[in-house]
């Protein structure tokens, strides 16, 4: 039909070049536009100088000639655009009986490359369906693995190539670890071929060869690499497992061995190491550290996430230290400074770690975690996403609190700035559900008596503190927030600006330690334990107590709520110490709290605080 261009050539309508294009493009003949896609041509309309094509999605659509020649591309009628247009039955039955030699011949079709996105354009709708071509071509490439000719991308939207000559998929990947120069590349070539190892070249000494080099590079990139050094040597332990004869020798490199050498690095090596491989680590740290690695690892639980946090409990219980793990969580828990990773770990395996301390001390450690994340400007939710989420959580936690921890409870989440005010609903309702009693807090109705908080007693030194910390909330830290609110504001959009946000979460802080303080300071007396009555233990009282079965005294300062120092001995009242004591008489025997357990105690005796000069220069605690 090209000879039916000339005219539109020698008039200078299109160019020699466009007819030689448009002569492919005769009408039932296919082709491709970048916008349009797919296309059979319709006809030609010469008296118009226009090509009529039908797309997928523009029937009939025009086109000058000049134009379609630059911009549409002809599809041979073997192409399996073409194939899938005309004869789609047919590329099915392929696609069921030779999905590899179909594959190939779509790569063909691109130049001999092309993505997942790519190979189902060509297959869907007039094929497959989109989920009949994700089943379909989730089966072939595992048979592609195998031939050989292909090279499978391990990363979504990378294309797979088609190669000329037949190469192991396992040969290819220990190519590229040889080739490679990074620690990181060497890692990620080995671990994809390890995924089958047992299709390795089965002779010991190839494993022998392969395992000596993954352990050089191991040693070549551990001073600067030291996590994906470890990694190399996790892989060469696996080669190793293959056969007894290749075990490392007493001279190898180990992981023990690189973590000896990076006591520094411990916390980045679990940054960077994938957690399927954190027990692998933790596991060399008593060869690595044999006099402190309890110390090393309980370190790692402060920035730990979920995952590592369980990995770290398996190793105490395997090293037979459940009860030295236990008693770090229990100080983490009491200080207030386990992060919301870890006590995100402690809830959610709950029941299969350490249940003896899913109580309302551990609610107390989650909100003062979700607060420290916030005022840290931490993004992560997932703790308060979880607390929402496990409808028995709150249950757990608090179900057999008493009623003033439980106020307690109730209280700091009323006055927390973490929740948004429907969570805060839901949340202060599931208490409600379990300790109706509260009630009253939320209607402000007058509680009844016997539900009425008991009086606080403490020091009038410590009273004066409390005092001094309210004023200088409101005199001074709570004016100058304002201030902060005020300059902040006037930096511009509320929506960005990153400082009004953090003005405005200190002035929710701020606002709800000044509510504390005062509600502490309403429900506190004031004694400077004059007149104690020392027939029994009381508050203001000093008793001496022994062991039972013999051993060295201890003698402890019955004092006010605020008034515990554990490095002085003076014990709150409150504490639990103080409750154990409250009320016994000299030769009673007690039980009090020991590091594991608890210990037999004998009350020796019995006599009346004397140093109020010492309490008033103290800051107490709270506990």
């Amino acid at each position: 039909m090209i000879e039916d261009l000339n005219p539109y050539i020698d008039a200078g309508k299109i160019t020699a070049a466009a007819a030689e294009a448009l002569s492919n493009l005769s009408p039932g003949a296919f082709c491709t536009h970048r916008s349009w896609g797919f296309g059979k041509i319709a006809g030609w309309e010469l008296i118009t100088g226009q090509i009529t094509i039908d797309f997928g999605t523009k029937k009939g659509h025009p086109m000058q000639l000049q134009y379609a020649a630059e911009t549409l591309t002809h599809i041979p009628s073997e192409h399996i655009l073409a194939r899938a247009a005309t004869n789609a039955a047919a590329v099915r039955d392929q696609a069921a009986s030779d999905p590899v030699g179909l594959i190939r011949s779509i790569l063909a079709d691109h130049g001999g490359q092309a993505t997942a996105d790519e190979i189902a354009a060509t297959m869907v709708p007039s094929v497959f369906d989109e989920t009949g071509f994700k089943k379909w071509f989730d089966a072939a490439k595992k048979k592609l693995k195998t031939d050989g000719h292909f090279l499978i991308p391990t990363k979504k939207g990378e294309p797979i190539v088609l190669q000329e000559t037949s190469q192991n998929p396992h040969e290819r990947l220990i190519g590229e670890f040889r080739a490679a120069r990074h620690p990181k590349e060497q890692v990620a070539a080995l671990d994809t071929a390890l995924k089958s190892l047992n299709d390795f070249a089965k002779e010991v000494e190839e494993l022998r060869s392969l395992a000596t080099e993954v352990e050089e590079a191991a040693k070549r990139g551990g001073r600067i690499h030291a996590a994906k050094a470890i990694e190399l040597l996790i892989i060469r332990d696996e080669i190793c497992a293959k056969h007894e004869s290749l075990k490392p020798g007493p001279e190898a490199a180990s992981i023990a061995s690189l973590l000896a050498d990076s006591p520094a690095k411990l916390t980045e090596i679990f940054t960077e190491i994938p957690a399927a491989k954190y027990g692998r680590v933790l596991e060399a740290f008593p060869i690595a550290f044999p006099e402190n690695w309890e110390e090393k690892v309980l370190r790692l639980t402060r920035t730990s996430e979920p995952r590592l946090s369980g990995e770290i409990f398996k190793l105490f219980v395997a090293q037979g230290k459940r009860e030295a793990f236990a008693e770090h969580t229990r100080r983490l828990i009491r200080e207030r400074s386990a992060s919301s990773d870890y006590v995100l770990w402690l809830c959610k395996d709950r029941s299969k770690t350490l249940p003896e301390l899913i109580d309302e001390e551990l609610f107390a450690a989650i909100l003062a975690a979700m607060e420290a994340d916030l005022h840290a400007d931490i993004k992560s939710k997932r703790l308060e996403e979880f607390l929402f989420e496990d409808r028995d959580l709150v249950a757990d936690l608090l179900g057999k609190a008493e009623r003033d921890s439980a106020r307690q409870a109730f209280r700091k989440i009323m006055l927390s700035p973490v929740f948004a005010d429907l969570n805060r609903r839901s949340l202060l309702a599931r208490i409600l559900k379990i300790h109706p009693e509260l009630e009253s807090m939320v209607t402000g109705d007058q509680e009844a008596p016997a539900e009425r908080a008991e009086s606080l007693v403490v020091s009038w030194a410590s009273l004066q503190r409390r005092k001094e910390e309210l004023e200088h909330i409101e005199k001074v830290l709570i004016p100058q927030n304002i201030r902060d609110i005020a300059t902040a504001r006037s930096y511009g959009d509320l929506r960005e600006n990153f400082e009004f946000k953090s003005a405005k979460e200190q002035q929710a802080v701020l606002n709800r330690q000044k509510g504390e303080l005062e509600l502490m300071l309403n429900n506190s007396r004031g004694t400077n334990f004059e007149n104690v009555d020392i027939s029994a233990v009381s508050i203001g009282s000093v008793v001496t107590v022994e062991p039972s079965g013999g051993g060295s005294a201890e003698t402890y300062s019955i004092l006010g709520a605020w008034d515990g120092v554990p490095d002085k001995g003076w014990v709150s009242y409150q504490a639990v110490i103080g409750k154990a004591l409250l009320g016994k008489k000299i030769g009673e025997v007690i039980d009090l709290p020991a590091d594991k357990g608890i210990r037999s105690m004998k009350i020796v005796s019995i006599e009346p605080f004397t140093d109020l000069a010492a309490l008033g220069s103290t800051e107490g605690t709270t506990s």
